[in-house]
């Protein structure tokens, strides 16, 4: 089984100035995130507009990008969906095209019960076979998973190998690392919280900055499993102000996205009804690239 850890960028889905998914660019952007080093990458996820993609182009970016990356990184799939059945089929065809592990977050529109949410899990769980990531994120799915919840899945459902904690409370983090006794590992999600997660026994991190300094959230995980703690907090301080502005800003799918147009990489437009940037909102992803780069971009 190939080994799910350390940085692994969650992929922005570029379009063109139509909205429509620029394949080429998916390419591009794979052998980029590739060159640069990641441990591996994400798709499908929040950052990609799952929600927004048809189950057709969900799959299509599955086949292109598996085939893209043709074993060379971990690649993990988003297959979430509003229903069991859906979110199984999801599964089923990312297990089908090789993909490293899938990342799934409970139903984002029933608010699902501890019940349901367990029942979704379990029936994911037994109905396939590959490494499943449980993803907690309150923000989106308008549930915040009990830390009792997260460990019985977690122990209860044998495909269920990581867990991806977003909710911001890193106490959750932390319990979970302490108690999974070997049998799943835990994933920072919070973009502001990740040296902290690391210290409490997160094993890696799905990150959304990861899209724009691949190679500096790489380097930060490393220095950390290498002992060399006052290098991964210099990195970790050199892009907190572009991980605050990503979380508070309720904009993240499109400041990567121009991030990535600014930096050469294929980004393009979100799908409506996602607006675009305000000019205060490009000057400030311009300043911070611009700290981070050494380049202006003004």
């Amino acid at each position: 089984m190939t080994k799910i850890r350390g940085a692994f960028p969650v992929l922005i889905t570029p379009m063109t100035k139509e909205q429509e998914i620029d394949w080429g660019g998916v390419k591009n952007n794979v052998n980029y995130f590739v060159n640069q080093g990641v441990a591996g990458i994400v798709i499908n996820g929040s950052t990609g507009e799952f929600v927004s993609l048809t189950k057709e182009e969900k799959f299509q970016m599955v086949e292109v990008v598996m085939n893209e990356v043709n074993g060379r990184i971990p690649v993990i799939v988003g297959t979430a969906a509003e229903t069991t059945k859906e979110t199984i089929e999801n599964t089923k065809q990312a297990q089908a095209y090789g993909a490293d592990c899938v990342l799934i977050i409970n139903s984002y529109y029933a608010k699902p019960k501890e019940e349901e949410i367990y029942f979704h899990f379990k029936e994911v769980s037994d109905a396939v076979n590959i490494p499943i990531m449980l993803y907690n994120n309150p923000f989106t799915s308008g549930v915040d998973m009990s830390t009792e919840l997260m460990l019985r899945i977690g122990k209860d459902c044998e495909n269920v190998t990581h867990i991806k904690e977003s909710s911001g409370d890193i106490r959750k983090a932390r319990d979970l690392a302490r108690q999974a006794n070997g049998e799943f590992e835990v994933f920072c999600g919070a973009e502001e919280l990740v040296m902290e997660s690391y210290f409490v026994g997160a094993t890696g991190w799905i990150s959304v900055a990861g899209n724009i300094v691949p190679k500096l959230v790489t380097d930060m995980y490393n220095h950390f499993q290498q002992g060399e703690i006052e290098k991964a907090w210099e990195v970790n301080d050199r892009i907190l102000p572009l991980c605050a502005f990503l979380e508070g800003s309720g904009k993240y799918v499109q400041i990567v996205k121009r991030a990535m147009d600014l930096l050469g990489q294929a980004g393009g437009p979100a799908r409506h009804p996602r607006l675009g940037l305000t000019p205060e909102e490009e000057q400030k992803l311009k300043g911070i690239l611009t700290n981070l780069t050494a380049v202006s971009l003004a």
